[in-house]
């Protein structure tokens, strides 16, 4: 475990484990959102972690968002510079070459579903909890890159239909939105989420490719569509050159099980 006070670290067979520690509701303040980026970039940096899986801690809350009293003690100017701090942070999780996996075990709400939309994947637990973005009913937006990821996941209508009602809902109704990518029953739930974590995961994939697909779709849609050719031709051009890429096609001529190793 690293000795960071608010997110715990820790590495499982290739998967790098986030967790977000601040009972009783996991609410994100300056201090964990440095911790945060510290342990993204440590994830990000070891040649021995292939996937990010990020949850909070206990089983009642994934993250409920900013800490409000932090930000009722705070001046406009503080408030500005804190959630420019906690954009760049989610942008260096969205932006980092490994698969993101964000395991909602429990209430996501306001900045924790924020949070949660910087990440790839989003595995809930059945009834873990309710989901959405309530900061209208503060006065304020969902500032922490939260109007644009839920406008890139739904469309612009729905999306702000969810954002103006501030609106929160069950898993279930999120999952067939396309919020949330599966639901995992309760009894089971951490296995079954590290069991599908792993898969991604040297040697049942080549993360190399893994991580390359995310950065073709995370950078592409920022850009005009010739560009994202582009991006997308430089970054297979890479992974030709891989090892894996070599074992993978290999293994399909020889009619047998790639074996990958990362590289």
């Amino acid at each position: 475990m690293s000795d960071t006070k608010l997110v715990k670290y820790e590495v499982d067979e290739g998967v790098a484990i986030l967790t977000m520690d601040d009972p009783p509701a996991n609410t994100y303040t300056h201090e964990m959102m440095r911790d945060l980026d510290e342990c993204i970039l440590k994830a990000r940096f070891d040649n021995d972690v292939y996937v990010i899986l990020l949850r909070g801690a206990g089983d009642k809350f994934f993250s409920a968002g900013a800490n409000i009293g932090m930000l009722n003690a705070m001046d406009p100017t503080f408030k500005y510079y804190f959630c420019l701090h906690a954009n760049e942070t989610l942008i260096r999780l969205e932006q980092t070459p490994k698969l993101v996996i964000a395991a909602l075990n429990g209430h996501t709400v306001g900045g924790g579903l924020e949070i949660a939309m910087a990440c790839d994947l989003r595995i809930a637990k059945k009834n873990g909890g309710k989901i959405g973005l309530p900061e209208v009913a503060l006065g304020v937006l969902p500032g922490t890159g939260g109007t644009q990821r839920l406008a890139r996941i739904l469309g612009k209508s729905r999306s702000i239909e969810l954002m103006v009602s501030g609106r929160t809902m069950e898993f279930d109704e999120a999952k067939e939105m396309g919020i949330i990518t599966d639901i995992y029953d309760g009894a089971t739930y951490w296995e079954d989420v590290m069991r599908y974590a792993k898969q991604f995961a040297p040697p049942h994939k080549a993360s190399k490719a893994v991580g390359n697909i995310k950065r073709a779709v995370c950078s592409g849609l920022e850009v005009p569509f010739s560009e994202a050719l582009a991006i997308e031709r430089e970054l297979q051009q890479l992974l030709f050159q891989s090892s894996d890429a070599k074992e993978g096609i290999a293994a399909y001529v020889e009619k047998r099980v790639a074996k990958f190793e990362g590289r």
